[in-house]
This record gives structure tokens, sequence and C-alpha cells, in this order.
């Protein structure tokens, strides 16, 4: 015959083991996150440090490029002022060695500006 104390007794004894699986299922449950969290680390870890040579190479390029650039520009203004020093020293040594051909050139030049300037103003009043 099964008492009531017979029964309470069982009833404990299941309730204790399903909290025990409960529990095990927990610490189980709670391995497993912490382990697939070491692995991300250890991936997060890995990716980083292959990462970081690579932007390590890339940055060390760019300043190459930076300062290849800039060594450019000071040559082409280099050469633009040595280009120019030509252009003026010949066009001196030009009037220089015929001044009244030179202001005639330059008369000629100007009128034709002033012509230009003047049909310019002519075409926007109509």
């Amino acid at each position: 015959m099964i008492t009531s104390a017979t029964t309470q007794q069982n009833t404990r004894q299941v309730v204790d083991g399903l909290a025990n699986s409960a529990d095990k299922a927990i610490d189980s449950t709670r391995n497993y996150a912490n382990h697939a969290l070491d692995v991300a680390d250890e991936k997060i870890h890995s990716l980083n440090n292959g990462v970081k040579p690579a932007l390590e190479k890339f940055s060390r390029k760019a300043e190459q490029y930076a300062h290849q650039g800039m060594d450019m520009a000071v040559n082409a203004k280099d050469k633009a002022r040595e280009s120019l020093s030509h252009y003026s020293a010949a066009t001196t040594r030009y009037v220089a060695d015929k001044p009244v051909q030179s202001v005639l050139i330059a008369a000629a030049v100007g009128a034709v500006v002033a012509m230009l300037v003047s049909s310019a103003r002519n075409r926007n009043r109509y």
C-alpha cells in the first residue's frame, strides 16, 4: 500500500532528479558557451595578427606614394620655373636686340585685344 509519505518521498526524489538534470544541462550549456567564446576570441586575435601586417604594409606604401607625389610636384615646379626663366630671358634678349619691332608687335597685340573687348561689349548690348 502506498502512503502519503511514500508519495511525498517519491515526488521529492523526482523533483531532486529533475533539478540535478537541469543543473547539469545549465553547466553543460555554460561550458559550451565558454568554449565557443574562447574559440571566437582566438579567431579574432588570429585575424588581428593577420590584418595588422597588411595594414602596416598598406600604410608604408601610402606614405611612399605621398613622398613620390611631393617629389614629382617639386620637380614640376622646378621645371616650370626653369622654363619661365628661359622664356623670360629670351624675351628680354629679343626686346634688347629689336626694340622697334618689339614695340610694334606689342602695339599690334594691344590693338587686337582692344578690338576683341569692344566687339564683346557691342554683342552684350543687343
